[in-house]
């Protein structure tokens, strides 16, 4: 996976473009007993929110020890205390199940394979209750507009990124910088509808709702985003 310690500093402009999906994710929490867990934490930009205005325990795991540490100091000074944990998403293991389990802003693509993801979905499965829920967004990849980013720089302020494209691999390599410096390399694969679909039947849970957007806009052919909610059969 992903190593995000380089990133730490300017995660907030690249993550600039990504804000409807804080109150989704604090509305889904409002609807489940705590714990609430939030795989791919980061620097907090989702929990801090969730746990401020639910009151309700947050459980933010991260492998990245300079996002966790940013986390921690954001949530500090935002006055909300979060349960903080290091620890590969793929050996999520919780002492008790629990109603929802959440994984924004599409870090389950930092996932090499198919069978990575299905090892999350079947930890995922394992840790919650019946009944209990999944949710997570990922982009649509779009033949188009991989076309058009291939080979890109844009800039943001000093920071930039350079995006390139790896189509026999299903894969999106972004290399990060700020001025001459360059900070690194993560990487995205990403999957079909098909392969989530297939996930959540592998693993023992189903969708609960599907939506292209997270004002529940449907989920059709122009759709560019997933936003699943999947629930544990029983």
């Amino acid at each position: 996976m992903s190593n995000y310690d380089p990133f730490v500093e300017d995660y907030d402009i690249w993550a600039a473009h990504m804000t409807e999906d804080v109150a989704w994710y604090v509305e889904l929490a409002r609807e489940a007993a705590e714990p609430i867990v939030e795989l791919g934490v980061g620097n907090g930009r989702v929990a801090i929110p969730v746990a401020r205005e639910t009151g309700k325990r947050v459980i933010g795991i991260d492998a990245s020890p300079g996002m966790l540490a940013e986390a921690k100091q954001r949530a500090d000074a935002a006055g909300v205390e979060l349960d903080l944990r290091r620890g590969d998403m793929r050996e999520l293991s919780l002492d008790e199940p629990v109603e929802l389990i959440t994984c924004p802003f599409r870090a389950l693509l930092h996932l090499p394979t198919w069978d990575d993801k299905r090892t999350v979905f079947e930890r995922v499965a394992a840790s919650l209750r019946p009944g209990g829920r999944f949710a997570w967004n990922a982009f649509v990849f779009s033949p188009f507009i991989a076309a058009r980013v291939h080979g890109t720089k844009s800039y943001d302020g000093e920071s930039w990124e350079l995006v390139h494209q790896v189509p026999a691999d299903n894969r999106v390599d972004i290399t990060r910088g700020r001025g001459e410096t360059t900070l690194g390399t993560i990487s995205l694969w990403w999957a079909t509808r098909s392969e989530w679909d297939g996930l959540l039947e592998a693993t023992g849970l189903e969708t609960e709702a599907l939506y292209g957007g997270f004002r529940r806009e449907p989920f059709d052919d122009d759709a560019q985003e997933f936003v699943w909610v999947a629930r544990k059969r029983g």
